[in-house]
This record gives structure tokens, sequence and C-alpha cells, in this order.
């Protein structure tokens, strides 16, 4: 399964990328995830909000891979235990699917662009900033992967 994180971001702290980077390394070669980093609009720019989402959406769109399955990550999405997260994605996994995941900017993802997506979801009910939020996604994936391993990792 093809994974493709695409992320709205200014450039992360090391500690966030390094620790993105041990869960992407830990995955196997058939769970490929590459992160595809974008820049955020300015918000000092005096343009309103839904005119930034916008903008950031035509951008996001050009960067999903085509016949990617979307799921947004937004803080009014499904919540899914581990379980349940390794249980869709091991489907989508022998479907051969293409997962891509889309992390909006600070104001989140554009409301037409979560239309279009097939699911929205919610890693937390906290406010995480996005560096945080880009470790646990991956982390998520990490472990559904390792529990639908049987890997040690993930303990009931």
């Amino acid at each position: 399964m093809k994974i493709t994180l695409i992320a709205l971001s200014h450039k992360l702290e090391p500690w966030a990328s390094q620790g993105a980077a041990q869960f992407i390394k830990r995955l196997p070669p058939d769970w490929k995830l590459d992160i595809k980093e974008l820049k955020p609009e300015d918000r000092a720019s005096g343009k309103p909000t839904p005119v930034l989402l916008a903008s950031e959406a035509g951008r996001i769109r050009a960067a999903i891979p085509k016949g990617a399955q979307l799921v947004g990550l937004d803080e009014r999405g499904t919540s899914l235990t581990s379980h349940q997260l390794a249980s869709t994605l091991g489907k989508w996994h022998d479907l051969g699917m293409h997962l891509c995941l889309l992390i909006g900017s600070a104001d989140g993802l554009d409301p037409t662009l979560k239309q279009e997506c097939q699911a929205l979801w919610k890693l937390s009910d906290l406010t995480l900033p996005h560096a945080l939020a880009r470790v646990l996604a991956t982390e998520a994936l990490y472990r559904a992967w390792s529990i639908l391993a049987g890997h040690p990792y993930h303990r009931d």
C-alpha cells in the first residue's frame, strides 16, 4: 500500500522530522509512506480565511496522487482505536489502495476539500501543533501495521 501524507506547515523542528522519520523507517516496503510538505498561505496577508483555505486546497489537490483514497485529518473527524485503524488500513492494503492523508494549515482544511475526502479522522480530542500531528499520524500508521503483522510493538 502506498501512503502519501500531505501537510501544510512551516519548517518542522528537528525533533518532529526525526520522530516521523523513525516511524516511516520502521514500516515494511509494502507500506511505502511519503510526505509532501506544502507551505501554508501567509496569514498576515490580510486575506479572509476562506480565500486562504481555497488557495491551499488548490495546491493540495495538485499534490494528491491520482486515484488516492483521501482522508482528511480534522478535529471534527471520526475517532478510531488503533485496532479500528488497523482493520481499515488492512482492507485498503489488501485492495492495493493508495492512501492520502491530508493535514491542513492552522485553519484546517477547506470545506470543499473535506467534502472530497472519503473519510475524516480525528487524531485526538486535544488541539495539536502540526509537528506533533505529523509524528502522531506516522506512529498511528506504524502501530496499525504492527497490529496487522502481529508485531509485539502494540500491546493490549
